[in-house]
């Protein structure tokens, strides 16, 4: 069974920091690319970071780009996010996701045919910033 399971969220205030971790379990088939997005009550999934199977290709959405680090340690099987310079927008909840076709496919998942489309996501774990 395949499964995604996010930790690391909580309160954080405006500036701070935090580090998300996702650890991953029961591919059959090597995993080729892993994101991070998120969602707020009303709103629809956002992606915001993509990383290869060999971190090799790393994107970054507009909105966290040069505050926000994906990463990954594949003899751990985990995926990482490390948040900084927190803004009280960046409040949501965070997921983590998996696509076992290939780094193009979920690319284009992400950016195309909308987060969602991407092969498994996890359920989440909730960041607030807020003083």
């Amino acid at each position: 069974e395949v499964q995604l399971v996010e930790s690391g969220g909580g309160l954080v205030q405006p500036g701070g920091s935090l580090r998300l971790s996702c650890a991953a379990s029961g591919f059959s088939f090597k995993v080729q690319a892993m994101a991070w997005g998120r969602q707020v009550p009303g709103k629809g999934l956002e992606w915001i970071a993509l990383i290869g199977s060999s971190a090799d290709r790393i994107v970054y959405a507009d909105s966290v780009k040069g505050r926000f680090t994906i990463s990954k340690d594949n003899a751990k099987n985990t995926l990482y996010l490390q948040l900084d310079s927190l803004q009280t927008e960046d409040t949501a909840m965070y997921y983590c996701a998996a696509e076992q076709t290939t780094y193009g496919g979920a690319y284009y998942c992400l950016t195309v045919l909308g987060p969602p489309e991407i092969g498994y996501w996890g359920q989440g774990t909730q960041v607030n910033v807020s003083s």
